[in-house]
């Protein structure tokens, strides 16, 4: 996709792999809209040219705030990156305030804002919708079920609109990133992706047209399941 002088939405576009992504995407050409929880993070966006949108994705007048804030507009690029974490343990613990949150921002969100702006991406031609999901969604670590659950519900959506806007106009690209150096993973420990080389690699799937982008440590993840997924399962789930 030729990303010059499109239209692109890029949710939790202020911080992490979503700033970069927008970051990228603007110095292609695009012509970005990111949204976020914090003002602060969204103001110094703006500072830099983007336009910006306030909005909770984990809750449903988020949705409609980032809905109606590109309403109207000609989106050819939608970028479903808002993400939460869901550290779980199946204890007197767990946290299914916790949990609601992260199946909200992680699954339902993206879902409800496919489904309300497909009617806009439908109309440009030539539009592309991103669902960024993880290596995690090929095989689950034991620490994040709730996480890893709804990243998986995320690929298995993604597959199957797919196959359903195929004649649409309308691509549908996966993108898994490996483990990331964002503020949701610090303190986590192992070799991290930095988010600048994650979104290169994502914003490069963007424009050369590939329907999945396994991203850097992925692709071996992916190359493993493919040959033995019992294999794959042991090697993540202590991850």
């Amino acid at each position: 996709m030729d990303v010059r002088g499109k239209l692109a939405l890029v949710t939790g576009g202020s911080d992490g792999i979503g700033r970069e992504i927008a970051l990228q995407l603007q110095g292609a050409g695009a012509e970005v809209i990111v949204t976020g929880r914090s003002a602060e993070k969204l103001q110094a966006m703006a500072a830099l040219g983007f336009g910006t949108i306030a909005g909770d994705l984990s809750s449903r007048e988020g949705i409609d705030a980032v809905v109606n804030g590109v309403a109207g507009k000609p989106l050819a690029l939608l970028v479903n990156n808002a993400g939460v974490g869901s550290d779980y343990e199946l204890d007197d613990t767990a946290s299914l305030d916790g949990a609601a949150q992260c199946i909200g921002t992680n699954l339902y969100a993206p879902v409800a804002v496919i489904t309300r702006l497909l009617p806009q991406l439908k109309a440009q031609g030539e539009a592309a919708i991103v669902n960024v999901t993880s290596g995690l969604a090929i095989a689950p670590r034991a620490g994040g079920p709730i996480y890893c659950a709804t990243k998986a519900a995320l690929r298995s959506y993604t597959q199957a609109i797919r196959y359903q806007l195929k004649d649409s106009g309308v691509r549908v690209i996966e993108a898994l990133p490996p483990l990331v150096a964002t503020n949701m993973t610090a303190g986590r420990g192992g070799k991290m992706m930095t988010a600048a080389d994650c979104a290169a690699e994502i914003v490069r799937g963007i424009r050369t047209g590939r329907a999945e982008v396994a991203v850097g440590q992925t692709k071996l993840l992916r190359l493993v399941h493919s040959i033995s997924p019992a294999l794959a399962r042991r090697i993540m789930i202590k991850y």
